[in-house]
């Protein structure tokens, strides 16, 4: 499965002038890097791919990591749900590229 999620703090001091999220985002990131599954972060989601109990562990783990920068937290999931593929977060892409090339 391929899950993209996007998760932030709320109800609590921002250390940010700015109201920037990116230290508790980058607390997140770090849990999914960590994690050893294949993973991509834009600037608005992170995707994630693997079987379902240890990605849903690691997006577990992120909002847990993101918790200690406030009193909430906002997590947006959706999951490609697609037993017996592996190698999709690439694969996707792939596809769509040779789509568009032609």
């Amino acid at each position: 499965m391929i899950v993209a999620f996007s998760v932030a703090p709320s109800g609590g001091p921002s250390d940010q002038a700015d109201g920037s999220v990116h230290d508790a985002v980058a607390a997140a990131v770090r849990v999914v890097r960590e994690s050893g599954l294949p993973n991509r972060t834009s600037s608005m989601f992170t995707e994630l791919e693997g079987e379902w109990d240890e990605v849903m562990d690691v997006v577990k783990r992120a909002t847990e990591a993101v918790g200690a920068y406030g009193t909430r937290v906002s997590l947006v999931l959706k999951a490609d749900i697609r037993p017996g593929h592996t190698g999709e977060i690439d694969g996707k892409l792939e596809r769509l590229e040779a789509a568009l090339g032609e």
